[in-house]
């Protein structure tokens, strides 16, 4: 008996969006511990506070995420539809923005760093500002590695049903980054 190959795609591909999920639910959790970390060093103690303004260029850099989330939904929509021209032009355009984001967190640091606030240091919750951007930062290096593989699959002509897997694990993952990149923005807002 033969297999239809697409069906045999369909049923493989799904073990892999599973992983995809778990590789998230690690995530979370390692942000919720850092975060959870984070509190516990600070409770009691308003001494252990972030004692310094985060650098306005966070602002820019929340900014060019959420838009790279945009062209991200984009550039899935196009793949659904089988505009494959315009799927490669919003996947450039979100691996621009995702390097764009890159930069500007690192501009962030050289403006930390500027101010005197250095990885180590006597307050330990300065510190937390590299781990969370830096953590980070590693999740967005993933998500382009999974942008720049989407888009050569693309140019390789894999087939649909590939290429909409890709996409959508893709998409999955960098709208994650970008919801994280949010949340870890907010609670370093609100505890400065």
């Amino acid at each position: 008996m033969t297999r239809n190959p697409i069906e045999h795609d369909r049923e493989n591909l799904k073990a892999r969006k599973f992983m995809m999920w778990l590789f998230l639910v690690s995530s979370f959790i390692y942000f919720a511990g850092l975060t959870s970390g984070f509190i516990v060093y600070t409770a009691g103690d308003p001494s252990r506070g972030i004692k310094t303004l985060l650098p306005e260029v966070f602002k820019y850099s929340t900014a060019v995420i959420i838009l790279s989330s945009l062209t991200m939904h984009l550039a899935y929509l196009a793949a659904k539809r089988m505009q494959f021209t315009k799927q490669n032009i919003y996947l450039i355009i979100t691996i621009l923005l995702g390097v764009l984001f890159f930069f500007l967190q690192l501009k962030a640091w050289s403006i930390l760093f500027n101010q005197g606030i250095t990885f180590v240091n006597v307050n330990a919750s300065n510190s937390f500002i590299y781990v969370f951007t830096a953590s980070h930062l590693l999740h967005i290096v993933v998500g382009v590695i999974l942008l720049l593989r989407a888009i050569t699959g693309r140019l390789t002509n894999i087939s649909t049903v590939r290429n909409n897997f890709r996409l959508e694990v893709t998409s999955i993952f960098w709208h994650f980054i970008d919801i994280l990149w949010i949340y870890l923005y907010v609670f370093l807002l609100l505890n400065q």
